[in-house]
């Protein structure tokens, strides 16, 4: 067996290890390290006007980006030198690092079973999730609010870092959870990120273009019952989203479900509308997450498997891996 083949199984003893344990409190994650990072980089570096905020903003992203990308190479190179097992078990960690797919169902059942009892519980661990304020969602929204994030985030969470990990092995995953932590911490269009975090919000745009529509088709493909109405509801709502990608994932579950998703939100005290996808405004029952959950976990395995298949029989895969690995 090869260090081609021996990736792919890493592969999935890392979603194995995700779909066990999660991101436990106590296990440190190497993404708190890139909000540090970030963190430290925007205190030093944006001041200034628009243009300075701009250049330091894009100087910090691409950085970042490349340095996690180069540094993840470096030890990976290195691990697989020493022995094929040590290769091996640094890309089963990487990538159960990378994958939030248990996380994320965990977080969605537990809002389900907070607002199962009281309405104040669930909007409190709603809150946890989710950006926008919750003080004052009525359960409906609440219940909505979950499945909009659970789609968007099966992209973010699963789906893109697994089709970088396809193209660029463990350094490109690592280096996509990069890009995705930028974005959430300083792509933001207010007065304070507007410019500085302009390269990071586009890099995040570029890295989840094809993934997110995967998603998408995804999401339809498995869904069974409803899944051509889906398809549907990606058509004409995908581009409804201020995003040029959550979009498509949250139509797809809102046409799969036969609900209605957006509509007028609060952040941080400001009305932010936003278009509606779908129009069927039905009360979504308690028991619907279960077939959200059994969903998420689906387009996890098949695209799991999908991607070990690309590296245990694809020879681009291992000219990939060869040229820097070896």
């Amino acid at each position: 067996m090869g260090d081609a083949q021996l990736t792919a199984v890493a592969l999935g003893a890392g979603y194995l290890l995700d779909l066990l344990l999660g991101d436990p409190a106590w296990l440190p994650h190497p993404v708190v390290g890139f909000g540090r990072a970030i963190a430290a980089g925007e205190r030093a570096l944006n001041r200034g006007g628009a243009e300075r905020r701009f250049l330091c903003g894009a100087v910090l992203a691409l950085g970042l980006v490349g340095g996690v990308f180069v540094l993840t190479a470096l030890v990976e190179r290195l691990a697989w030198r020493a022995h094929p097992v040590a290769g091996g078990a640094l890309v089963a960690v990487g990538v159960f690092y990378g994958l939030a797919n248990h996380t994320l169902v965990d977080e969605g059942r537990a809002v389900f079973a907070a607002l199962g009892e009281s309405l104040d519980a669930g909007r409190r661990r709603l809150a946890r999730i989710v950006g926008r304020d919750t003080a004052q969602l009525d359960a409906q929204q609440v219940r909505t609010a979950v499945f909009e994030t659970m789609a968007e985030n099966l992209n973010d969470g699963v789906v893109a870092p697994l089709i970088w990990f396809a193209l660029l092995g463990l350094p490109g995953l690592m280096a996509y959870k990069m890009v995705n932590t930028l974005d959430s911490m300083i792509g933001h269009r207010d007065a304070r990120f507007e410019w500085f975090g302009k390269t990071a919000a586009r890099l995040d745009d570029a890295a989840n273009f094809v993934p997110a529509r995967l998603t998408a088709l995804l999401h339809c493909a498995l869904a069974g019952r409803g899944g051509v109405r889906g398809l549907r509801f990606v058509a004409r709502y995908g581009r409804a989203h201020a995003s040029p990608n959550s979009g498509y994932p949250e139509a797809a579950l809102a046409g799969i479900l036969d609900v209605r998703f957006g509509g007028p939100h609060t952040y941080d005290g400001e009305l932010v509308v936003k278009p509606w996808i779908g129009t069927n405004a039905r009360a979504i029952g308690s028991g619907e997450i279960v077939r959200v959950a059994w969903l998420n976990h689906t387009v996890t395995a098949v695209t799991v498997l999908a991607v070990g298949v690309v590296w245990w029989w694809v020879p681009v895969s291992r000219q990939l891996f060869t040229s820097w690995a070896n």
